[in-house]
């Protein structure tokens, strides 16, 4: 087991040492009290930044974050970049998890081992990776990425970026956490300053405390729906107010991971004693220690939090103890469902009513108080004679988690009512699951404690109905095997013909006897890497060496054809599907194939089906590309608000690239998604009127104008010519600063940063 400040505590230590004197400067120089966000980024601006009073959401500022967490899918892409950045070592802490390719199928052991066999290759250029840049090695199965930087990594006052969306998760312990693409990890592992814009500061002021069936869960459930998937864009959450103080560690955790739905920054919760107690639980009593000496400096200032509306852009206040468990879905986390209204909402939709399958796990929701609670609901059913009416999956959220449940007798409680209980990885959440269904596109409904719930996502089939809740509402639901089940008020039937009513649920947020482990799953880099010889084999389907992707050409970009006008919601599941389409993450030729191939055409309601203007026939997105570039022509993707909401994934941008499509216009962008395009040399672009996405028809050659003389704040010209022969053009806008135009014009930020 891994023990007490075994890493990072050095650099916490120096970190802790000049963050007074940081913050105090900053208040010094903006004249005002400052919030927790404000606190943690000032302290973390890059050596050549000025303090100065940043514009929020309008100024670009580089920062120097104190780590980097990486997951397997992604770590491929990130590392396949570091290799050719020039670096030897990386300049920060940073690790890789692998959590993602493991499929949930049969059970933890068997799915673990046939991991092991069908992933060795990529494993293996992980771990040598790995050790050749010093970078920590997190085995399969020792965990989920956030979870495990949660219990190691994540210290109060930190910042640090993670190639995931999910990367906010260590807010709940008072950190900056922040989920990007891999070219940006790769600055940041290069000793490079990284950038973001300033990001706006959404205060949630928490009244009350929680009770009854009510969960952390609840609140950003509740949140979604007042903010919706993009009201949180450029801004960072964060959580004040008394009701902060009786929320444990793990559950301010899953309040943060999940404000990726709402497209937010990140989120974060101020340091306290819950967040202490955690740290000591997790044998980091010395960061604890360190901690407390310093507290004023993780907590906002008290003028901030007493006249709220001065300080942040916008403040929602939610009381803990009037708020009810929530149930979100389907297709989008942004539709909340109180459950008291959840049934006629059923039943109106037309929703199928039958509960198959609850899932409880992910990144999200699955630490030792989540599975304790959740277990008490369970008990109770069987010691009530209630039998369980859906298939149930349990997934770990880390080894810690899953062998402390097993010692308690938390886990046999799931599985003597016949519960599965999956690998300590992701699985399902991200599509990692071998369901077997009869009919994969049969209509039916399942309940997960995950974060996201857009069609597919899960198993594939666009007719599942996912909804997204709390672990303990996924209990009592799979026991009622029913989605109008309402634990609050509504009565089961027994084995004996009794009526019976569950009880509320019960847990630990610590495990009494403590956290215990045998083998964490650490692999620690070896001390010089530089003998270490990286070797991709040239015909493996799992890995491709990267090249360089051209430069710009200096001119104007003329009469390209329309790739696919995309209608409605197009999320980075949508232009770079997950599933089955994780085993090509290395492979950037390979899983180009993917590119775009869940988006809906416009001018005919069906993916993967685009005009090639050519023959007059439709045909799949990827194969017009592909033909397109073997002309020596680019093309043009159109598409509607919050494109590239969801995952970080930075293929999402880098298919685009590689099949050589030229811009990516919108009416409005997700923000990982469009810092990953500007990285990889991609036009980003805007409607400056939203109304000029109708005047773009299926036929249509576009050019983009003004490239020349392109420049921050100056809009760009785009013409179209239809099919016709007119002609119509209209203004486009973009967010490009000077830096950005310069990766564009060298191709790429890495072409950028090896000139």
């Amino acid at each position: 087991m891994i023990k007490n400040g075994t890493f990072d505590i050095n650099i916490i230590r120096k970190f802790y040492e000049s963050f007074p004197t940081k913050v105090e400067e900053a208040k010094q120089i903006l004249k005002r009290p400052l919030t927790l966000s404000e606190k943690i980024l000032y302290a973390h601006l890059s050596t050549e930044e000025p303090l100065k009073d940043y514009i929020r959401a309008t100024d670009y500022v580089n920062f120097s974050p104190d780590r980097v967490a990486m997951q397997d899918a992604t770590a491929q892409m990130a590392l396949l970049q570091l290799m050719n950045s020039g670096r030897t070592k990386v300049a920060v802490p940073s690790t890789v998890h692998c959590d993602h390719l493991i499929q949930a199928y049969k059970s933890a052991k068997e799915d673990l081992n046939t991991a092991e066999i069908t992933n060795k290759e990529v494993y293996d250029f992980l771990s040598a990776v790995s050790n050749k840049f010093g970078i920590g090695f997190w085995k399969p199965g020792a965990g989920i990425i956030h979870q495990v930087v949660l219990e190691n990594y994540a210290f109060p006052g930190g910042m640090m970026i993670g190639t995931d969306s999910h990367t906010p998760n260590a807010g709940g312990l008072g950190m900056i956490a922040i989920g990007v693409g891999g070219a940006d990890a790769v600055d940041v592992m290069a000793g490079m300053p990284w950038e973001l814009k300033m990001p706006k500061i959404i205060g949630v002021k928490l009244t009350g405390k929680l009770s009854g069936w009510a969960s952390p869960k609840d609140v950003i459930l509740k949140l979604a729906g007042i903010l919706t998937v993009k009201g949180g864009t450029n801004a960072i959450i964060e959580y004040f107010g008394e009701g902060t103080n009786s929320l444990s560690a793990t559950g301010k955790a899953t309040i943060c991971n999940m404000g990726a739905e709402v497209g937010a920054t990140t989120s974060i919760f101020p340091y306290d004693k819950k967040s202490s107690d955690y740290l000591k639980a997790t044998e980091r009593a010395d960061v604890a220690e360190l901690a407390d000496k310093i507290i004023e400096c993780l907590q906002p200032d008290k003028e901030t939090v007493n006249n709220p509306k001065e300080y942040f852009d916008q403040v929602i206040e939610i009381n803990l103890s009037a708020l009810e468990p929530y149930v979100n879905g389907p297709f989008t986390p942004d539709a909340a469902h109180p459950i008291s209204e959840f049934a006629k909402i059923v039943k109106e939709k037309g929703y199928p009513q039958q509960m198959e399958v609850g899932l409880i796990g992910s990144c999200t929701n699955s630490s030792y108080e989540d599975m304790s609670r959740a277990a008490s609901i369970v008990a109770d059913a069987k010691n009530k004679n209630i039998k369980v009416k859906a298939q149930f999956i349990i997934n770990p959220g880390s080894e810690q988690v899953r062998y402390t449940a097993e010692r308690d007798g938390i886990l046999p409680i799931f599985e003597e009512v016949g519960a599965t209980i999956m690998a300590n990885a992701c699985g399902p959440c991200i599509g990692q699951w071998k369901r077997g269904s009869d009919n994969p596109e049969r209509p039916n409904s399942i309940v997960t404690s995950f974060n996201r719930n857009f069609a597919k996502r899960n198993d594939g089939n666009p007719n599942t109905h996912a909804f997204v809740t709390s672990p303990e509402i996924v209990a009592a639901l799979s026991i009622a095997g029913d989605l109008c089940f309402n634990p609050m008020t509504d009565m089961l039937i027994n084995e004996k013909g009794e009526k019976i009513k569950l009880k509320e649920p019960e847990g630990y947020e610590l495990p009494p006897k403590g956290y215990d482990m045998e083998d964490s799953g650490y692999i620690a880099p070896i001390t010089d890497g530089s003998g270490i010889e990286i070797k991709i084999a040239p015909d493996s389907q799992r890995l491709q060496e990267l090249k360089p992707f051209p430069k710009w050409d200096g001119k104007d970009i003329i009469a390209q054809p329309l790739l696919i006008k995309v209608k409605g919601k197009c999320t980075t599941d949508h232009i770079s599907m997950a599933g089955p389409w994780l085993r090509f993450r290395g492979h950037l030729d390979n899983i180009s194939d993917n590119m775009l191939i869940g988006a809906v055409n416009a001018f005919n309601d069906e993916t993967n089906s685009v005009l090639d203007p050519e023959t007059g026939q439709y045909t799949g997105i990827p194969k017009l590309a592909r033909k397109f570039k073997a002309e020596g022509l680019g093309s043009i993707v159109v598409a509607e608000e919050n494109y590239g909401e969801g995952s970080s994934r930075e293929h999402a941008a880098m298919e685009p690239r590689f099949l050589n499509v030229k811009a990516i216009l919108v009416k409005s962008f997700a923000r990982i998604h469009e810092t990953n395009l500007k990285k990889q040399g991609m036009l980003a672009l805007t409607f400056v009127n939203k109304d000029d996405y109708d005047k773009i028809q299926e036929n249509d050659k576009i050019s983009i104008l003004g490239l020349t003389d392109f420049k921050p704040g100056k809009n760009l010209t785009i013409e179209l010519t239809h099919k016709d022969g007119s002609k119509e053009s209209f203004e486009v806008a973009h967010t490009y600063n000077e830096i950005q135009i310069e990766w564009f014009k060298a191709g790429s930020a890495l072409n950028y940063m090896k000139e």
